[in-house]
């Protein structure tokens, strides 16, 4: 009898998992990734800027995972909600939580939780269409706008930020979210970090684009690149060398303005209904290496700040989980008996996207090893048991069918390969006419 595992969760890091469960199996297995949206991919489908057409492309290899014929696709089912962990653990020998960090880090500041103060990651989740955020969610009409944050992340949001509708509008971006981009007020953009460019998380990839921009300025103040000591890594070097030469120029006048800022940390966000302002306070390294306070303060007339300090994973019901660390709490991979963890869930949110390849091997090699003889687990059928409680879940063939439905949609509206369907309702029409 085949090895029967769940995997809940399909972007890279659950999708790999089911990758790896196929080829490191020395016995037949068959694998069902759940996930709690119709539509697989994940981070790669609603994390990744629509811009970046280049790692976008890494669905094409999920995609291939997921037609195997060891593996099956079960979209709308949603764990705590739909099944339990003691559902699953009857229906399969084991299951592998691969949810991923989906919540932003907080600041800690007062005004935080002030309208106009917003997680990237739900800026994020609207320009990618995500079904959990309306796109009338955002209304760009601020002239000026902070980012906090100074890694990949920030620069994905402060590049769609610069960019026009037109420059957007051969990519996969919902036709309505293009058209709030389009009537945009948004004049300045202050990305800000409270260190200094060599502690920069963005890589020098990135960094460049932004000097590619041809709607904004990219401005950097020469007293913030000053950077001390001259043993940098090369990625690092580069990043240096990249915003000092940008701070040797000039503006030029282009229609947007991008302020690159260094040595600043946010107190406060002011405003009494909503954001009207962010107050900075300038900051400097303690010969401990942490980062102190000066007592000196500006403040940005910004209507809309968008925290992007580092995402975080939530807890799963059923599942343990660590406060202090974020994630939950394992060996190797291992949670409890029968239980695996893959992906940012187990260490957090670090690496690349390739880098859940690795990670979801050794989760595998522990799962199969301690699985290694025994008697089968599975008692009952996740089929029947979802039948019983009503709930439908999405087919891979149903998938294909809504991004065929995307790809109609571009033809229609003359706009690249896909524009993404946006709310649950307009994808099950798509695949359940």
């Amino acid at each position: 009898m085949a090895l029967r595992v769940a995997v809940i969760g399909s972007g890279p890091a659950g999708i790999y998992t089911a990758e790896a469960l196929v080829k490191q199996s020395a016995e037949p297995v068959h694998v069902d990734v759940l996930e709690r949206l119709p539509t697989p991919y994940g981070l790669v489908r609603y994390g990744v800027a629509p811009d970046h057409t280049s790692i976008k492309s890494i669905a094409n290899y999920l995609r291939r995972v997921l037609e195997l014929p060891q593996v099956r696709f079960l979209g709308g089912v949603t764990l705590g909600e739909h099944v339990s962990v003691d559902d699953l653990l009857a229906a399969y020998d084991a299951v592998v939580y691969a949810t991923g960090a989906m919540v932003d880090r907080r600041l800690g500041i007062p005004g935080e939780d002030l309208p106009g103060s917003v997680a990237a990651t739900d800026f994020v989740n609207w320009y990618c269409g995500h079904p959990d955020v309306d796109p009338s969610r955002f209304t760009l009409d601020s002239p000026e706008v902070a980012v906090i944050g100074v890694g990949n992340v920030a620069v994905d949001v402060v590049r769609v930020l610069a960019k026009t509708a037109d420059e957007l509008s051969s990519t996969d971006v919902p036709h309505d979210v293009l058209e709030r981009l389009g009537e945009s007020q948004v004049k300045a953009i202050h990305m800000i970090g409270r260190r200094g460019p060599e502690h920069a998380k963005f890589t020098l990839k990135e960094l460049r684009e932004l000097g590619e921009l041809t709607n904004a300025d990219v401005c950097v103040r020469p007293e913030e690149a000053v950077v001390l000591g001259a043993d940098f890594p090369r990625q690092i070097r580069g990043n240096i060398d990249v915003l000092q030469s940008w701070a040797a120029r000039s503006p030029v006048g282009r229609p947007r303005r991008l302020d690159v800022r260094f040595w600043l940390r946010p107190v406060e966000i002011l405003g009494t209904d909503r954001v009207e302002g962010l107050k900075l306070e300038r900051t400097r390294l303690s010969p401990e290496g942490r980062v102190v306070g000066t007592g000196e303060y500006e403040t940005l007339p910004v209507g809309m700040v968008l925290r992007s300090v580092g995402y975080q994973s939530v807890p799963l019901p059923g599942v343990p989980f660590s406060e202090d660390t974020m994630t939950v709490p394992n060996q190797a991979g291992r949670v409890r008996e029968r239980e695996y963890v893959a992906g940012w869930l187990k260490r957090g949110p670090t690496g690349v996207i390739g880098t859940n390849k690795s990670d979801a091997a050794e989760t595998v090699r522990t799962l199969l090893a301690d699985l290694a003889g025994r008697e089968p687990g599975a008692t009952t059928s996740i089929d029947a048991l979802l039948t019983s409680r009503g709930v439908r879940a999405v087919t891979y063939d149903e998938w294909l069918a809504i991004e065929a439905a995307e790809g109609e949609l571009a033809k229609t509206l003359g706009r690249g390969d896909r524009v993404k369907l946006v709310g649950l309702e307009a994808m099950l029409r798509a695949c359940r006419p």
